[in-house]
């Protein structure tokens, strides 16, 4: 849960400026596309980390851990789907504010594997 804190805190001071950034260029849809694009990455991360925990210790451990992330990865999609279907997001901005949170994930896992 640690990793998840720093990754977050860290995608959150790059997401914030972008998006700030952004609003010169389309101040509409450029900004809520990847603040949208980081919150989405940021939870999805952390519904991974909650299933993982929950599944420490379970019996059916791999029927459960299927079931959950389809149903994560099903509420994901829809989400994303509805807004851009409502044209509120910018697809290529939004996978830029998923992509940021993805790097910052790596590299914490990273230092979190070289201090271990």
């Amino acid at each position: 849960m640690e990793i998840l804190k720093r990754a977050a805190v860290k995608s959150l001071i790059v997401i914030l400026p972008a998006a700030a950034a952004s609003a010169f260029i389309d101040w509409k849809r450029l900004p809520v596309s990847i603040i949208a694009g980081g919150i989405f990455g940021i939870l999805n991360l952390r519904a991974i980390v909650r299933n993982v925990e929950g599944l420490i210790g379970s019996d059916k451990a791999a029927v459960k851990m299927m079931f959950m992330s389809m149903v994560r990865i099903f509420i994901l999609f829809a989400a994303i789907f509805l807004l851009i279907w409502l044209k509120i997001v910018n697809i290529m901005w939004l996978l830029a504010g998923f992509t940021v949170v993805l790097v910052f994930i790596i590299v914490e896992g990273v230092k979190a594997g070289r201090a271990a």
